[in-house]
């Protein structure tokens, strides 16, 4: 269930940046690539503090603790740069 929550925060973080990239001078114009550049390193440092919690507090190994990390990054990530390509592909 904690995989989950971590994995739905992560679509958060994406929406959220999704939806305030836009509203950013930084855009300039391109806020899709703008938000997904700026998550893909926030929710990296986010899927690595999760990591170090399970290996510290709740006293898994970093072996057990990867495969969730991969599952805990990726989902997002992934979805991230699918929404990067397809909408790319429609600007075309």
């Amino acid at each position: 269930m904690h995989t989950i929550k971590i994995i739905g925060l992560g679509f958060a973080l994406l929406g959220l940046l999704l939806f305030l990239a836009p509203k950013l001078s930084a855009s300039a114009g391109r806020p899709i690539p703008f938000a997904i550049k700026l998550f893909l390193p926030l929710w990296l440092i986010g899927a690595l503090i999760n990591l170090w919690i399970g290996v510290a507090r709740a006293g898994y190994t970093v072996m057990e603790e990867a495969p969730i990390f991969l599952v805990v990054f990726g989902v997002p990530a992934i979805a991230g740069l699918l929404i990067l390509w397809l909408t790319s592909r429609i600007a075309r």
